[in-house]
């Protein structure tokens, strides 16, 4: 299968300045996103250093070899920032969320830390398939609040896992699965999903590929006036031929 992508990232309606990062390359099966954790110190640099060490892994690596070295790479980075965080003061943070997708020899697999998310768009039907790591998908899970209360409850933003985070022992979750001919996959920061409801997000990834739905998915979060950084890559298997 060949695999196309389109990516996009803006700063948003409100913020002055982009604490998201995206890491778009096809030619290696590689995708991801990742959104400096707000109100920290240094966001940007923690993002900035994902998307840095997923830019230089070398082409030449299996989907084995691939997976550990995204993450040995995102483990290295999580201990240099909360390093780097130790030498600020106690009370510093320097983090990030991260979505990482990869694709290779017909199967796809989906890392994770935070609330950036990954969707798969299948036969017309779309799937969140990374799960939150956040305060308000655990009230959801207690039975303390409904999803759809989850994206505009007051500690939505409240993240309990991130590169870079207090935890000493940082993981990133997997989902993984086959990769079918029209699949599309959607990985976004949380500004997008917050401010496009799934019937948008599914809209946006039917449409056809003439312009880039990316681009298209950013410019109705902004219409929508979107309070946060946005970013957006979208991924299309097709049948080579």
């Amino acid at each position: 299968m060949e695999l196309m992508s389109w990516s996009a990232t803006h700063n948003g309606a409100v913020r002055t300045h982009n604490e998201d990062c995206l890491v778009d390359r096809p030619a290696l099966g590689l995708w991801a996103v990742a959104d400096g954790a707000g109100g920290h110190d240094a966001g940007e640099v923690a993002s900035g250093m994902i998307a840095q060490a997923l830019e230089t892994i070398p082409q030449s690596l299996s989907a084995a070899e691939l997976l550990a070295e995204i993450r040995t790479r995102i483990g290295q980075t999580d201990q240099s920032l909360r390093a780097q965080a130790e030498a600020r003061g106690p009370q510093s943070i320097i983090a990030s969320t991260v979505v990482v997708l990869i694709a290779r020899d017909g199967h796809f697999a989906c890392l994770w830390a935070g609330d950036s998310r990954a969707y798969l768009l299948r036969d017309g039907v779309l799937q969140q398939i990374s799960r939150d790591h956040s305060l308000v998908q655990e009230m959801v899970d207690a039975g303390a609040i409904s999803a759809d209360e989850a994206d505009h409850h007051p500690r939505a933003n409240v993240i309990t896992r991130a590169v870079g985070g207090a935890s000493e022992e940082f993981e990133l979750d997997k989902v993984y699965g086959p990769l079918l001919p029209g699949d599309r996959f959607l990985l976004c920061s949380d500004g997008l999903c917050k401010t496009l409801s799934s019937a948008d997000l599914a809209g946006f990834l039917s449409a056809d590929t003439t312009n880039s739905p990316a681009d298209a998915l950013i410019a109705a979060a902004l219409e929508r006036r979107v309070n946060d950084n946005v970013t957006a890559i979208v991924i299309h298997a097709q049948t080579l031929g």
